[in-house]
């Protein structure tokens, strides 16, 4: 079910000469004999032109909650993978990747995954459940990331509901099921009664989370690096555009949510007080420029001031974001810390991006920190690290909601998939930018109230993910349905979990 071939731009490599022309004048002189002739030759050779690479890589983590002392008969439907019983009654399944020291949870949003010795999913097709006697009440989920390595991509979800097995009637079935239990007399319902939800999984927590926390109001202090390394590139811009979508997505969210905006180089000024003015908001990040050190405690501990003015019973929350190191002398792990034990305490989310420390990062965010933490590889995925906070503040969002069947029938290639959105924080749909992970949530239970109609039956289904470039592919249409790719066709690439 999996096409991974990646099909290449057909690009020539051109020998072009320039300036093949002589030019010659003929002279003759009394007592001369000879012609002379000036000529000159200018020539660009070696002229290289390589196709871009695009490369959809996949991760992912398997969890199955189907009650407790049932470790051996997990384990022995899994003879590739170790099950283990993380809770009482709940096994993972299945991690990717399974190598050295690396820790899914912490590390899925913190690491480069488009490293080769990362062992992604790359063109195979796995099963991630193989699951007998589920009971009334099971549930389980998958949590899988995406990579983009390279090119900024579209992206697709797709599935098919492979199959809905009736396998023949027990006795207590054939009391309410009138479908008919031999082959060919009727589907099984298992397909139709369990139920689906699909999400965007924002901090790639396996836990969806639709709202933010207690749903007080939130008080969110912008601290921003404005050091002279932010001049790098578009890297400054990439920041603002990041920046200006965080306030839009929060004070959007509800009248009574608050942002200030504080920025820190040689030291740290709070540019605009914790307001509902998204207007004073924008104009300050447009008009922001880069010059000077990265007095980051500084930042930390002018941000927390700027918090206290926050109106009673809102949440009170910082975004950090740094592309570098802090200076010498300074330590914004101590400034974090007094902010995240003030009273009341500030969650503090960090954004990473070049030359930004790791271990600097987890000093200052909030536990558990693989949930506050969010690192670009690339400064193009900025404005959706941002993003990517934003809607974990407000609440992540339900890709769909169904049965198994509606949620296989809503995926179908036929139908054109799902069509993903790189940035959930803006209007309309955005490529998934390369350089920063992204996760997607699907989770399926068989509810407690199920009844005995769906005794031994079974369902198979597949789940899988297409990427196409962005670039010269604007107003991307159905890519089930273009014709067989040709040498210079749009590159693209499909990964299926299954």
């Amino acid at each position: 079910m999996t096409d991974n071939d990646i099909d290449t731009i057909g690009l020539s490599r051109r020998r072009i000469l320039a300036g093949l022309g002589a030019v010659g004048v003929a002279s003759a002189g009394a007592g001369l004999g000879t012609t002379a002739y000036f000529s000159d030759e200018e020539s660009f050779d070696n002229n290289t032109l390589t196709a871009g690479e695009l490369d959809l890589k996949l991760d992912y983590r398997a969890t199955y909650a189907g009650g407790p002392g049932r470790l051996e008969e997990v384990d022995g439907w899994y003879p590739d993978f170790d099950v283990q019983e993380e809770e009482p009654g709940v096994y993972l399944l299945g991690e990717v990747p399974d190598v050295g020291d690396f820790s899914w949870p912490e590390e899925v949003q913190e690491r480069d995954l488009c490293d080769p010795e990362m062992n992604l999913v790359d063109g195979d097709a796995i099963p991630v459940f193989t699951l007998e006697d589920v009971k009334p009440g099971d549930y389980g989920e998958v949590t899988i990331s995406l990579h983009i390595c390279d090119n900024p991509s579209w992206v697709w979800m797709y599935g098919d509901l492979v199959e809905n097995a009736e396998n023949g009637l027990t006795d207590p079935e054939s009391e309410v099921d009138e479908t008919g239990g031999d082959p060919g007399e009727g589907a099984g319902e298992l397909a139709d009664a369990i139920d689906v939800t699909m999400w965007y999984d924002e901090d790639c927590d396996n836990v969806y989370e639709p709202g933010g926390g207690d749903d007080a109001p939130i008080c969110v202090e912008l601290v921003l690096d404005v050091s002279g390394s932010m001049g790098t590139g578009n890297r400054l811009q990439d920041m603002k555009d990041g920046a200006s979508t965080l306030v839009s997505t929060i004070l959007g969210a509800s009248a009574d949510n608050r942002v200030g905006l504080t920025t820190f180089a040689n030291g740290a000024n709070t540019v605009v007080s914790v307001t509902d003015d998204e207007a004073a908001l924008q104009n300050a990040i447009s008009g922001l420029s880069a010059n000077g050190s990265t007095a980051m405690a500084d930042g930390v501990s002018t941000g927390q001031a700027d918090l206290e003015n926050c109106p009673d019973g809102h949440d009170r929350i910082m975004v950090v974001f740094t592309d570098g190191q802090p200076s010498s002398g300074q330590d914004p792990a101590s400034a974090a810390q007094a902010a995240r034990n003030a009273d009341p305490s500030t969650e503090i989310f960090a954004i990473g991006v070049a030359g930004a420390q790791q271990s600097t990062l987890e000093s200052m965010a909030s536990d558990p920190t693989d949930d506050h933490i969010f690192t670009a590889t690339d400064d193009a995925a900025l404005e959706q690290a941002f993003g990517q906070i934003a809607e974990t503040l407000v609440g992540e969002q339900v890709i769909f909601e169904g049965s198994l069947a509606e949620a296989m029938a809503a995926l179908s290639m036929d139908e054109g998939g799902i069509a993903l959105d790189g940035n959930r924080s803006t209007e309309d749909r955005e490529c998934f930018a390369g350089g920063l992970t992204q996760c997607i949530g699907f989770e399926w239970e068989l509810p407690p109230d199920a009844g005995n109609e769906v005794q031994s039956d079974s369902v198979t289904f597949d789940v899988g993910f297409h990427a196409e470039q962005c670039r010269h592919n604007e107003e991307p249409g159905n890519p089930f349905e273009q014709p067989t790719p040709t040498p210079t066709a749009t590159p693209n690439d499909t990964q299926t979990p299954e």
